[in-house]
């Protein structure tokens, strides 16, 4: 059975949240390494930013290849997400704006 455009939309949803998760939280974020400590404060990780603006890179390339999606021909049973309604990709495509200034601004 073909996926729909909404669940390929869903296997993007945790790249969407490790992009704002890292905007927020920098390098105390679980995605670039940050940890909690005995007490259960939330510490640096000993990411580089460079390792950071990487694995921010990466969800940012995912993020664009789920919403190029589409069938190349009536026979094909990609969905089409490329040509779905704005509305249903609003936060994928807010994630890849964000994941882009956040590099910018951090390199």
């Amino acid at each position: 059975m073909a996926q729909t455009v909404t669940e390929v939309l869903t296997v993007g949803t945790d790249s969407v949240s490790l992009i704002d998760d890292i905007k927020t939280n920098g390098n105390k974020s679980i995605h670039a390494g940050g940890t909690t400590d005995a007490n259960g404060n939330v510490v640096s990780g000993t990411w580089t930013q460079t390792q950071i603006n990487d694995t921010v890179q990466r969800n940012v390339d995912h993020l664009e290849t789920v919403l190029a999606y589409a069938p190349v021909d009536e026979n094909d049973d990609t969905p089409d997400v490329a040509g779905a309604a704005s509305n249903l990709k609003t936060t994928h495509v807010a994630a890849i704006t964000t994941g882009k200034t956040y590099i910018t601004d951090n390199s």
